[in-house]
């Protein structure tokens, strides 16, 4: 490993959101990824969670306001929260939820066009954790699945988060039930179409689901987001606060089509032989339907050439979020990568605007944009 490869590995660390630890309580070699048989068929379960390119609603956002989660980076980080509402705004309604001390700032940085809710209170900005999970079933209906957030296996105070799902689905009036099981929205992709991704690392994992198999977990996942398969990847345990979210790595295009963030072949950390394996284990893969799924490749940045120098920082263009009409994605600095990726989304959704956006303060925590929405499909 040369000295500037090196320089990177130091630089980045393992520890995606890391500083947020500390905040919250004390945190509490995987065999190879494969997937399991299939499910009784999808099509028994009359509501599924949709792929996320479906016409939406509305999406639903939270505001940071904690300084002891977040410190002196509180002020930047809210920034960003705003830009993203602000830009998605101009493509669907946001609906931003605010604890009442707070929603004087959110309303003045995030202007007339966010609607700004504070019934709903919360403990930080991470809504695709911690939101309902809505479903829908082809007919009209739309109800809503809670995932039991534990603040990622107790590691961040989440009192008021544990509860914002069902009180969103209350507000939206929409039929509201808890999985079986205990994780975060960022931590599965669903095709919907009855295939489900997800890494063992954040599921099969004593500080979510202590004694459950995996087999058991499977069963849950697939009940909630009206699946039959789940495609395990092992992940990365303990190393930064989601252990390893599949939402910063992987993303189902379509039912048969993935997209896999890759590193610089030069990355040998854990998250470049993560993403590695992610992607060696879906061109092998299947969906629920017997389709053989096609990994196509999203080349990540250089670590080296992007602007922030936080050892925490996540540089993830795979997590880009779809609202109406635009593809919502970040930017970091390295030029060349920063182009690469707007043609790589340009190509693939190329009746969508693709939007970049500076968020490097909210980068800071180990998220992104993906990380900070989620989506109400229309019924």
């Amino acid at each position: 490993m040369n000295e500037q490869t090196a320089g990177r590995h130091a630089r980045r660390g393992l520890n995606r959101r890391g500083f947020l630890v500390a905040a919250g309580a004390t945190a509490v070699g995987a065999a190879l990824a494969t997937t399991l048989p299939e499910r009784a068929d999808a099509t028994a379960r009359p509501f599924r969670v949709p792929i996320e390119d479906v016409r939406h609603t509305r999406t639903w956002m939270a505001w940071p306001d904690s300084t002891s989660i977040w410190g002196g980076r509180l002020g930047g980080v809210q920034a960003d929260i705003a830009l993203i509402a602000r830009t998605i705004a101009r493509y669907e309604p946001v609906v931003l939820c605010a604890n009442p001390g707070g929603a004087a700032r959110a309303r003045e940085l995030c202007g007339p066009t966010v609607t700004v809710l504070t019934s709903i209170p919360v403990d930080d900005c991470w809504m695709r954790d911690t939101g309902p999970v809505f479903r829908v079933d082809g007919a009209g209906g739309l109800d809503a699945v809670g995932l039991n957030f534990n603040g990622w296996g107790n590691k961040q105070a989440h009192a008021r988060d544990a509860r914002v799902a069902e009180r969103i689905a209350a507000w939206a009036d929409v039929p509201f039930t808890h999985a079986d099981v205990v994780g975060e929205g960022g931590g599965v992709e669903q095709d919907g179409a009855g295939t489900l991704m997800a890494t063992r690392s954040s599921w099969v994992n004593r500080n979510r689901n202590p004694g459950m198999s995996e087999r058991r977990i499977t069963d849950a996942l697939c009940d909630a987001y009206g699946a039959s398969k789940v495609i395990w990847f092992d992940g990365v345990y303990g190393q930064d606060i989601t252990d390893d979210h599949v939402d910063a790595t992987s993303r189902f295009l379509a039912p048969g089509e993935a997209l896999v963030q890759m590193p610089l072949r030069s990355d040998t950390d854990a998250y470049a032989r993560d993403a590695r394996q992610q992607f060696a284990v879906l061109s092998r893969s299947t969906t629920a339907s017997g389709r053989a799924i096609e990994a196509l490749r999203l080349q990540g940045p250089d670590y080296e050439r992007i602007r922030s120098t936080d050892r925490g920082f996540l540089a993830s263009y795979a997590n880009f979020y779809l609202c109406n009409d635009a593809v919502i994605s970040a930017r970091f600095g390295d030029r060349r990568a920063d182009e690469a990726a707007r043609a790589t989304l340009t190509r693939l959704y190329p009746d969508r605007v693709i939007e970049q956006l500076d968020i490097d303060r909210l980068g800071t925590g180990g998220g992104g944009i993906h990380c900070v929405t989620q989506q109400q499909p229309v019924a």
